[in-house]
């Protein structure tokens, strides 16, 4: 598993206070999770402190499931 797979998954368990076990690529921040409006906004600052990137705030919050998150996230790494 990627170290930013596994980064997405503690920042998401840490922030969302729910166990890192449960979470997979395939779970959804809001659905699967247990995301609210607010939580979505807080996990895109947390994801920016983590890796210490600046993310588009509205693609960021389009992104929907863990999966996409690490994509995303790696995108934006590339481009630094």
């Amino acid at each position: 598993m990627s170290d930013t797979l596994e980064r997405v998954k503690t920042v998401t368990a840490d922030l969302l206070k729910i166990d890192v076990d449960i979470i997979n690529e395939d779970s959804r921040f809001v659905e699967d999770l247990g995301a609210e409006s607010i939580q979505s906004i807080e996990l895109v600052a947390a994801f920016e402190e983590e890796f210490d990137i600046e993310m588009d705030e509205d693609a960021a919050l389009a992104v929907k499931n863990v999966s996409d998150a690490v994509r995303f996230i790696g995108e934006v790494l590339k481009e630094n």
